[in-house]
């Protein structure tokens, strides 16, 4: 029962993000600081995490030997997947966000030919790649009308220009996330740790940063002493806290498939706390009975694309130690 609960505290802690930041964007924030001063302030954090563990030195090491692939993907992992969600809450409630995001499963899917792994053949070395689950991806699409819901009723609410800035930006940040992720895991192998990762990336995508900053300067000044306040809780919240409750659940419960798919489908109640922390802190009115439909057929397709892909893993004989593409997505999805 606790891994459970830890694994609802998490993705409590995460959905904050999609509540502040629509709070700081209806504020007449930037969506450009809010999205910088996110991984400026989490930096510090994991510096001092990664350090404490003595393993700040192997990661510049790392860092140092593949500098420009380390920059590329670590701007796509985390600039092309947090920049565009904030920009989307300027055309979108957060609830709405947090049930477009988790289209990212699909996204995920669909990058598998994009990597590989090499095996020991009669013929020698072969590099495998990677195939679509197309038995995980017909789960996925159950995810999909979830969210088709969801936008058919808020579409009839605005232009169809700012239905497409509230949506576009999200399916980018869907592929980019894991495409960036994914490929950092494959540069790192097993050198280095989650966290060694995390910080790495953070660090390489600084240069992002800091020039969306200089926009964001220009474009509207410095950030209000409120903005600034938010956007240290946000990543105190879903950056460290988050992170930290989601891998110690999947960490209590790493040897037990069915443990694991009852961890991850709790992140599918990010919608929920997000909409409730709208309703709570914006006074947001109550979703119609269409939107409550598009968010039961969203968590149910969370659980049963989580259930089903733990059970895969097991009939293929997946060491359970090997992380599988739900506890990927959603944990690192969030940083």
């Amino acid at each position: 029962m606790r891994p459970i609960v830890l694994g609802v505290c998490s993705a409590l802690f995460f959905a904050v993000t999609f509540v502040l930041n629509r709070k700081m964007e209806l504020a007449g924030g930037s969506w450009a600081w809010s999205a910088s001063l996110r991984y400026l302030f989490t930096l510090p954090f994991l510096l001092a995490i990664v350090a404490a563990r003595g393993r700040l030195r192997p990661l510049l090491t790392a860092m140092k030997e593949r500098l420009s692939s380390w920059l590329l993907w670590g701007t796509v992992g985390f600039g092309l997947f947090y920049a565009p969600m904030c920009f989307a809450a300027a055309y979108a409630p957060g609830w709405l966000t947090a049930g477009t995001w988790q289209i990212t499963i699909i996204s995920g899917s669909l990058l598998a030919p994009f990597f590989g792994q090499w095996v020991d053949g009669p013929d020698g070395r072969l590099y495998i790649r990677g195939k679509i689950p197309l038995h995980g991806l017909g789960l996925s699409l159950i995810i999909l009308a979830g969210v088709a819901l969801l936008q058919v009723e808020h579409a009839r609410q605005l232009e169809p220009g700012q239905v497409l800035l509230g949506i576009m930006p999200v399916l980018l940040a869907s592929f980019a996330y894991p495409l960036g992720n994914r490929k950092m895991m494959e540069l790192c192998g097993e050198r280095l740790d989650v966290f060694q990762r995390i910080l790495g990336m953070t660090l390489a995508s600084l240069p992002f940063w800091l020039l969306l900053g200089l926009y964001g300067l220009a474009g509207s000044g410095l950030p209000s002493s409120s903005q600034v306040g938010q956007s240290l809780f946000v990543a105190l919240s879903s950056g460290i806290v988050a992170t930290v409750l989601f891998f110690r659940a999947t960490d209590m419960v790493r040897s037990s498939m069915g443990g694991l798919a009852a961890v991850e489908a709790t992140q599918s109640l990010e919608v929920l706390f997000a909409l409730a922390g709208e309703m709570l802190i914006l006074s947001a009115p109550v979703p119609s009975l269409l939107s409550w439909t598009g968010i039961a057929v969203i968590i149910i397709g969370m659980v049963l694309h989580s259930m089903f892909s733990q059970r895969y893993s097991s009939e293929i004989s997946v060491p359970l130690s090997t992380p599988n593409p739900v506890s990927s997505l959603a944990a690192e999805g969030k940083e």
